[in-house]
């Protein structure tokens, strides 16, 4: 693993960061605080990114991307997160449905989905978790039934981040009741315009409007919406929940927030010891952070495949998230529970937010009690 980066890759933080203060705009950060999102301006905003050729960074050149390594893919999310630039969707698409097609998509699947990612034509969703089939995906009750050249889809899909502007959906469905639970799976593509197809938002502990619930009501997908082979649609699933863990969990997000925190303490003369070493210890976590991210990046970037590296980080930035989120709350005094929208609020409320929105990260991608079995087991050798 390198401590510095190099010439170039220092370089490319200079671009991004550069672009990114022109470009995320006060109305820009403002959906970091927002109760919900404006599809337009996101849109826009990911149409000017697409113009850079930055929708994809990481994604080979042939497929619109520019062929970044891990480590320059790592750099280029941190300076994202440190300026709030908002997602817009970006992660599914491009983090796994894209990647998912072009390992399963047939060439025609690949020219129709690929550069609607990359020029931003198209945003995606994620459609596996039901109402009743979270860590036990494979219970899933969704079906797809073959009708002449058609498949008809019944059924439901929640937790849908992005869901109330996503124009496509990847999603699974059971094709054949009759077999073992893993066995009977396929994976559609679906267009979320389709006929039959309805949403219904839901508010997160936050309060904000970030998914929701799909309902398929005899919803006619062509049959070039199958990806992959029939009833092997878990194999191509593990491959899209294998892209999700192993992307590089990055400390642009903490830092900007201990940065923030540093500064209103400086300005406002509220830097009381136990808050000077509170926030010293973060910052100095947020560094190990750091370091545990690019050795993940170096890892991918030699070849290798990241384990218990890559649980170790998630469970510590996870972790680490919620306890800034703790501190700045403590720091602000009563004010700091107040939510974006008070005029008393300080820092735009984002800790009082921070705090809710953290609660998820120790649970989603794999809970914390997983990634400490992991690190055990797989990590440190310990029996189970």
């Amino acid at each position: 693993m390198e401590f510095r980066l190099s010439p170039a890759q220092e370089a490319l933080r200079v671009e991004v960061r550069d672009w990114l203060r022109d470009n995320v705009t006060p109305d820009i950060e403002g959906f970091f605080y927002a109760e919900e999102e404006e599809p337009e301006k996101l849109r826009a905003f990911n149409k000017r990114m697409a113009a850079k050729g930055w929708i994809a960074p990481s994604w080979p050149a042939e497929y619109g991307g520019m062929a970044l390594g891990s480590v320059e893919q790592l750099v280029f999310g941190e300076e994202m997160a440190y300026a709030r630039a908002p997602s817009g969707g970006r992660g599914p698409a491009v983090g796994y449905a894209g990647p998912t097609i072009m390992m399963y998509g047939t060439p025609e699947q690949k020219r129709r989905h690929l550069p609607g990612i990359t020029n931003w034509d198209a945003v995606w969703c994620q459609g596996f978790s039901e109402p009743g089939s979270g860590s036990d995906l494979a219970s899933l009750q969704t079906t797809a039934v073959r009708d002449g050249d058609d498949w008809v889809l019944n059924g439901t899909k929640i937790w849908t981040s992005h869901g109330h502007y996503a124009d496509w959906m990847y999603l699974l469905a059971r094709t054949d009741p009759e077999v073992p639970k893993h066995k009977g799976i396929s994976y559609f593509l679906l267009d979320l315009k389709s006929p039959g197809v309805s949403f219904q938002p839901l508010l997160n502990i936050a309060g904000r409007k970030g998914f929701g619930q799909f309902f398929f009501d005899g919803v006619r997908m062509p049959a070039e919406s199958l990806l992959g082979e029939v009833n092997r649609g878990w194999y191509l699933a593990t491959t899209t929940l294998d892209l999700e863990r192993s992307n590089i969990a990055n400390t642009g997000a903490p830092r900007r927030a201990i940065d923030d925190l540093c500064a209103f303490l400086r300005d406002t003369g509220t830097a009381a010891e136990v808050h000077r070493t509170r926030v010293a210890d973060l910052a100095v976590s947020v560094r190990v952070a750091s370091m545990l991210s690019y050795r993940v990046a170096s890892i991918l970037a030699s070849g290798g495949v990241p384990n218990q590296e890559a649980s170790l980080l998630k469970l510590f930035l996870s972790e680490l998230d919620q306890r800034i989120a703790n501190s700045g709350l403590h720091a602000l005094g009563m004010a700091g529970a107040l939510m974006p929208g008070s005029p008393h609020a300080k820092l735009q409320a984002q800790f009082a937010l921070t705090y809710l929105t953290t609660v998820p990260r120790t649970i989603a991608g794999g809970t914390s009690e997983i990634q400490r079995n992991i690190i055990a087991t797989r990590g440190l050798g310990l029996p189970r």
